[in-house]
C-alpha cells in the first residue's frame, strides 16, 4: 500500500472530490483527518475510512491549527495535506461583489496557504512531506463569469511553486491538481443551470458540456483522487513544483479549428 503508515490531512472532505480522496488515501494504508463545515458528511466519511473528523472553516487559522493538532495527537504525525475545500463565484469584473471576490480568495487561496504553514513544522519534523494542491484548469483557460475563481485558481498555482522551492531542501514537496469537469455537487448544481437554459436534463447538460473534450465525458471523483494518491506518494518523490492537468484532454482543444474537424470524427 503507498501510503501505509502515513497521516493525511484533507480539506473539503465530505463529498466529491475530497471524499473520493480521503476515501483512497485509507485504501492505501492512510491514517486520514478529514475537514470540511459541515460536520455530517465528514463524519460519514471519517467513520466509513476510520479517520477523524474536524468540523470548521478552511480559511479559519484557529481551525487549521486545530486539524494539524488532531493529527498529531491522534496519529502521531503528519506525511501528507490536501488543500481541496474550495467555492465557486461566478461574475465578471465589473459583476462580481466585494465580497464574493474577498470569499472566493479566503478559501481558495488563503485557506491552502493556511494549511501548509499549519502543517509545515510537523512535516518538516518528518523529514518529508506531500503538499497537494487542489487548482483547476481555470488556472490556465478562462470560461465566461468567472473572475473571481480563476483569479484564485492561477494564484494557486504560484503558492505551489514557492512552496516547491522554499522547503524542497528540507525534503517537502508541493504539487497542484488542475481538473477539469468532475462529477460532484458543485459541477451538478453548473449541469442543472446549463438544463434550465437548455430545457434539458442534467445528464444531457453533461454531454453539452463534455461534447468537445477529447475523452467526451466529465471525470469521476475517484480519477482526481487517484492522481492525488500518486503526487502523495513515494511514487511521486521526485515531483515537485508541478500541475498535474486531469481534463480528459480539454485544454488540448483548438477551439478556434473544432469547426473544421471532420463530423465522423466528432460522434
Amino acid at each position: 500500500m503507498r501510503l501505509e503508515g502515513k497521516v493525511a490531512i484533507v480539506t473539503g472532505g465530505g463529498t466529491g472530490i475530497g471524499a473520493a480522496i480521503a476515501r483512497r488515501f485509507a485504501a492505501e494504508g492512510a491514517s486520514v483527518v478529514v475537514t470540511g463545515r459541515r460536520a455530517e458528511p465528514i463524519q460519514e466519511v471519517a467513520a466509513e475510512t476510520g479517520g477523524v473528523a474536524v468540523a470548521g472553516d478552511a480559511s479559519d487559522p484557529a481551525h487549521v491549527a486545530q486539524a494539524v493538532g488532531v493529527a498529531l495527537d491522534q496519529f502521531g504525525g503528519l506525511d501528507v495535506v490536501v488543500a481541496n475545500a474550495g467555492v465557486g463565484f461566478g461574475g465578471r469584473v465589473g459583476e462580481v461583489t466585494d465580497e464574493q471576490w474577498r470569499r472566493t480568495l479566503e478559501v481558495n487561496l488563503t485557506a491552502p496557504m493556511l494549511l501548509a504553514r499549519a502543517a509545515l513544522p510537523a512535516l518538516i519534523d518528518r523529514g518529508a512531506g506531500s503538499i497537494v494542491l487542489v487548482s483547476s484548469i481555470s488556472a490556465f483557460v478562462s470560461p465566461p463569469d468567472g473572475a473571481a475563481y480563476d483569479a484564485s485558481k492561477s494564484a494557486l498555482l504560484g503558492l505551489t511553486r514557492s512552496l516547491a522551492v522554499d522547503y524542497g531542501p528540507l525534503g517537502i514537496r508541493a504539487n497542484a491538481v488542475c481538473p477539469g469537469w468532475v462529477r460532484t455537487p458543485m459541477a451538478d448544481q453548473s449541469m442543472d443551470e446549463l438544463g434550465a437554459t437548455r430545457g434539458v436534463h442534467r445528464e444531457e447538460a453533461y454531454r453539452i458540456a463534455t461534447e468537445n473534450i477529447p475523452l467526451r465525458r466529465a471525470a469521476d471523483p475517484e480519477e482526481i483522487g487517484a492522481c492525488c494518491l500518486f503526487l502523495a506518494s513515494d511514487d511521486a518523490s521526485f515531483i515537485t513544483g508541478a500541475a498535474l492537468v486531469v481534463d480528459g484532454g480539454t485544454t488540448a482543444v483548438d477551439p478556434a479549428t473544432l469547426a473544421f474537424a471532420p463530423r465522423q470524427r466528432r460522434s
